[in-house]
């Protein structure tokens, strides 16, 4: 039996694994993301299934291939995470899920977007406190009289935009690639235009290492309408943080919402207290601008939807290589 060891999978995932298991694989669910300290729980499996924030470095990689493992598969859309140049020199297959239910990403930017246009953190944080007052900083605005602008328009941009679309506000977009579904829903305009122009600017621009690091920092900010928000729910390492930070306290950034932080694998998933304490000066800056900059574990695909489209098609791209010998979503083959 085909033995796969899926690591980073969540206490109320398990049962979707075994019951979408049509294959009848033998499973080892993992809750950990597979780190150094914990990779001696793959050995002998046949594949590896494997979530951002999971280490899918050479040193990791080269360890499962000695152990026989050809297969590193992730139910991602992004594989940042794995080192692709090692898995080719190994000889690791690479797979991953290139979409799933792209509403569920779209929905969580939206509503990160609309809470900081209508200032909903900041009224109900006091109202958990008995604090009852109207002041000046709760004034917002409505949705339909905004102008929202998708920087992506892949299909979780497209999804966003249908849904602002919906409420009735205008929808503009910037992407090199013009497609036919998303010039039906937005207008398109150059990414000046749509900075100048947007109440909110939502990112969807996937991270290319060494290639768009820091894409969205000072410069761009500074080209956004003052007061604008800013939503990232794709990768933190297209932006500078440090720079969302000084527009926040300077204003030119009337909010900041985000799925993502850097080095989230060492964040995320735990809990801070005065016994184990959170050692990250940029983030810890992000969360003392809180309600005006808000933060979410990276939950963009934490819906039943998504997960179900994740697994099946996790499991499709293992039963492809073991009945085709190749599978579409291959972004690795082994030679």
């Amino acid at each position: 039996m085909f033995k796969i060891t899926a690591y980073g999978v969540r206490k109320n995932e398990i049962d979707y694994f075994k019951k979408l298991n049509i294959f009848d694989y033998e499973l080892n669910l993992i809750a950990d993301n597979l780190k150094k300290s914990n990779i001696t729980t793959a050995k002998g499996s046949d594949g590896v299934l494997l979530r951002a924030n999971n280490d899918g470095s050479e040193p990791i990689l080269r360890q499962l291939r000695a152990w026989g493992i050809k297969y590193v598969f992730t139910r991602t859309i992004g594989y940042d995470h794995i080192d692709l140049k090692a898995a080719e020199s190994l000889g690791i297959t690479v797979a991953r899920v290139p979409s799933y239910s792209p509403y569920a990403v779209a929905d969580l930017a939206m509503n990160l977007g609309i809470t900081l246009v209508r200032r909903t953190a900041i009224a109900t944080s006091r109202a958990a406190l008995a604090d009852f007052k109207v002041e000046p900083d709760l004034f917002g605005r409505e949705i339909h009289d905004l102008t929202i602008g998708i920087m992506g328009t892949g299909h979780i941009g497209l999804a966003e935009a249908k849904l602002y679309k919906g409420m009735g506000a205008r929808v503009i977009g910037y992407d090199i690639y013009h497609s036919d579904a998303a010039e039906s829903v937005l207008e398109f305009v150059s990414q000046e235009e749509l900075l100048a122009m947007s109440d909110v600017v939502s990112l969807h621009i996937p991270h290319f290492p060494g290639k768009n690091d820091h894409f969205f920092g000072s410069k761009l900010i500074g080209q956004m309408k003052r007061g604008a928000i800013l939503i990232n729910t794709s990768r933190a390492e297209i932006t500078d943080q440090s720079a969302i930070i000084t527009a926040i306290k300077t204003g030119q950034l009337g909010g900041f919402g985000a799925d993502v932080i850097l080095r989230e694998k060492e964040i995320f998933g735990q809990q801070f207290d005065d016994n184990h304490l959170l050692n990250d000066k940029e983030v810890m800056a992000l969360l003392d601008l809180y309600p005006k900059v808000l933060l979410t574990p990276h939950i963009g695909s934490y819906t039943e939807e998504a997960l179900t489209d994740m697994i099946n098609i996790s499991y499709q791209n293992f039963n492809d290589m073991l009945i085709k010998g190749s599978t579409t979503n291959a972004v690795v083959t082994m030679s």
